[in-house]
């Protein structure tokens, strides 16, 4: 895989707080450290994805601001900055597109060629052990193969923060490992990696636990 991380800093939440009309999170201030994985645990309901999609650049905080490396992750228009990829709970796929080119697009929004987009996805698949369905389209696939895509399409543009919102809950055990694995080389190379789960054997492998109820860090 290529690393293309522009910096290495820490992923910071200050005192950010979300209301759009119920109170979602609640003056949360929060640090995820480069080089370690973090788990985000907490129950359905939490705040664990609010709390990542404003860390990521997709949502506004109402107040309180969210930075990476010194610099507001918001940039108004709710596309994460380049320096944040996610692997999203509901996916994100291109139905129409197949395995492959669901991976590759995330590349090309970058600039990458066609050519270099495809090789590099094609690798990225083989490292979640689904380069076999590379040319297969997403509506072929099972849920924990979706998962498999989404998470290659996360790790393929070589991003220094990597936010992945229950990337292992349709994944056998043997999977699961495959899927830490690869989260945990990221962290390695200095990756900024938070994982939002509610599996409490991913909380023990990680670096550093954060629980999140009702809006607010316990």
């Amino acid at each position: 895989m290529t690393a293309e991380m522009n910096g290495t800093g820490d992923l910071v939440l200050d005192h950010v707080s979300y209301q759009p009309g119920p109170l979602l999170l609640d003056d949360v201030s929060v640090t995820f450290a480069a080089g370690r994985v973090t788990a985000l645990s907490g129950p359905s309901g939490s705040g664990k994805t609010t709390l990542l999609s404003i860390a990521g650049g997709l949502v506004a905080p109402s107040t309180g601001a969210a930075t990476y490396d010194g610099r507001a992750t918001w940039q108004g228009d709710g596309d994460p900055p380049p320096e944040i990829a996610f692997v999203l709970q509901v996916y994100g796929l291109v139905p129409i597109l197949s395995a492959r080119e669901n991976v590759a697009i995330a590349l090309r929004a970058r600039g990458t060629s066609w050519t270099d987009a495809s090789d590099r996805a094609e690798a990225a698949l083989a490292r979640f052990d689904i380069a076999d369905l590379g040319d297969r389209q997403v509506e072929e696939l099972s849920g924990g193969q979706l998962q498999r895509v989404a998470c290659a399409r996360g790790l393929v543009v070589g991003a220094p923060v990597l936010l992945a919102d229950e990337p292992t809950s349709e994944l056998d055990q043997g999977n699961v490992s495959v899927v830490l694995d690869a989260l945990r080389a990221e962290a390695e190379r200095g990756c900024v990696v938070v994982i939002a789960t509610h599996d409490p054997a991913i909380v023990e492998l990680a670096d550093h636990h954060v629980a999140i109820d009702e809006g607010r860090i316990t």
